[in-house]
């Protein structure tokens, strides 16, 4: 059932108005875990992977072209609200939307251990904290035969709407999970347990003694580990010094580096499986 909306106030909309990331993935002890999917692509792949639906929300012109995701959320028991233009921006502050938007259940995530499992190649992104480049890692890997991402603490949400986007909901097709307890110090926890797991580490970045991607020891490796690090200050001295080996992608015009979304998608390329 379809329930119109005209009181940018009313409760059910909530979710949808304005509330930060902080409220929405309960933090602040205000409810459950939620977040916001945005588009046909991302919401649909999330629940194909599983997550469970809070509400459906939509301007009436999309009403027509939702049909598909419509009968979704009924069958499995969660609200559709519609509204009209100026509602949906009251509530949203969106001017702009490629069709419905969201409220999903945050799923829990799985651990260390099970993401590991059964994996050889598998990307780490260290404190990346622009959802933009997140959500782009996420569809490299994704498109280009990564097993698994593992974030650091201080990387950005992946479930932050613009990431998702982004990402093409491809976030819930590639196994995820955080790695260390805190930012400053995963490596000296993170790299050993990578090590117990079998993975030789590739660590991204320049220096005296980086090996060019496309070696062929990085190619021999049976299970490998590529460490990418944020823009402008890079991977963490730490991070470098316990990797097997410091990566560089070889480069012309002088040009020293590929912002972490480029790079990405070089790396996992030239990386890939053989099969």
């Amino acid at each position: 059932m379809i329930h119109q909306i005209t009181d940018p106030t009313d409760g059910r909309v909530k979710p949808f108005a304005g509330m930060r990331d902080a409220q929405l993935r309960g933090d602040e002890g205000v409810g459950p875990g939620l977040f916001i999917g945005e588009s046909a692509n991302v919401i649909n792949r999330a629940l194909d992977s599983g997550v469970k639906p809070h509400s459906l929300f939509m301007e009436q012109k999309w009403v027509a072209k939702s049909q598909g995701l419509i009968e979704r959320f009924e069958n499995l028991g969660a609200p559709v609200l519609v509204a009209d233009p100026a509602v949906f921006k009251a509530i949203t502050g969106y001017d702009v939307t490629r069709g419905a938007v969201a409220c999903l259940y945050r799923p829990q995530l799985p651990s260390v251990d099970e993401v590991l499992a059964g994996a050889t190649r598998i990307a780490v992104l260290e404190d990346v904290m622009n959802a933009t480049n997140i959500g782009a890692a996420f569809r490299s890997a994704a498109a280009l035969g990564i097993d698994a991402v593992l974030l650091t603490p201080s990387c950005h949400d992946p479930f932050y709407r613009r990431a998702a986007r982004v990402s093409m909901g491809t976030i819930f097709q590639v196994p995820w999970t955080r790695i260390g307890r805190k930012h400053e110090q995963w490596a000296a926890e993170g790299i050993p347990l990578l090590e117990r797991y079998g993975f030789q580490t590739a660590a991204m970045a320049l220096s005296d003694d980086s090996i060019f991607l496309g070696d062929e020891r990085l190619l021999q490796c049976p299970k490998l580990a590529i460490i990418m690090g944020t823009e402008g200050e890079g991977l963490n001295p730490e991070t470098i010094a316990r990797a097997t080996f410091t990566v560089k992608i070889p480069m012309a015009h002088g040009v020293d580096s590929l912002n972490v979304a480029a790079a990405s998608a070089v790396a996992f390329w030239e990386l890939r499986k053989r099969y």
